[in-house]
């Protein structure tokens, strides 16, 4: 699996395209997309899914652009859906760009996979920032969306959010081999030893 980062306005959301052997999936495309497609073209790369770890504004306002210019669907865990289409509950209201769209054309929950050419990511539901958070898992790296961040995590005095799920959300991806990459939704990427050992919010649901 390749990996490709992309850091989108207005809040310097994290986009990764995911692809293996002609075919991928992007995930949490932020911004207008175009950057994102463009690389795509150059890499003439089949988008078999855009998938967003939740739902809010600065995670899916490239989602429609996208979706029209490669015919990919939209995934997203059941819990997050209804937020898609609603500015208010999304928060893009407040970002000064009203995102209301498109609807979600999967639904998936813990346990499901996502594949694309010969790689897969495996969907972990990581409730904590939004009801609807997932994580995807796979090849030796986690996405991690607003779950885990490095030295951080991600808020949870939004609506939607719980301090209790994160903290369980946390001890769960904390049980992943060391040498795991994290790929969060903001800020640098780690590796899930590096916050065993340095993350206070991980160190202390290890206690």
């Amino acid at each position: 699996m390749k990996v490709k980062q992309f850091t989108t306005e207005p809040l310097e959301v994290n986009c990764y395209v995911c692809s293996s052997y002609g075919e991928a999936i992007v995930i949490d495309p932020g911004g207008s997309g175009r950057d994102i497609l463009q690389f795509i073209v150059d890499e003439q790369l089949l988008i078999r899914a855009v998938v967003n770890t939740h739902g809010h504004g600065d995670h899916i306002m490239g989602n429609g652009f996208l979706m029209e210019a490669t015919d990919a669907k939209l995934v997203i865990h059941e819990a997050d859906a209804a937020i898609l289409t609603d500015p208010q509950r999304n928060l893009s209201s407040f970002m000064g760009r009203e995102v209301t769209g498109p609807g979600a054309d999967r639904y998936v929950s813990d346990g499901d996979t996502i594949a694309f050419g010969r790689s897969s990511v495996n969907v972990w539901h990581t409730p904590g920032h939004t009801p609807g958070s997932i994580c995807l898992v796979g090849e030796g790296l986690v996405f991690s969306g607003d779950t885990l961040f490095a030295g951080s995590h991600g808020r949870t005095d939004l609506p939607g959010g719980d301090e209790s799920q994160m903290q369980k959300s946390l001890e769960r991806l904390a049980q992943l081999p060391e040498d795991t990459v994290v790929y969060p939704g903001h800020g640098s990427s780690s590796t899930i030893g590096k916050e065993r050992r340095s993350n206070p919010y991980v160190q202390e649901v290890l206690t």
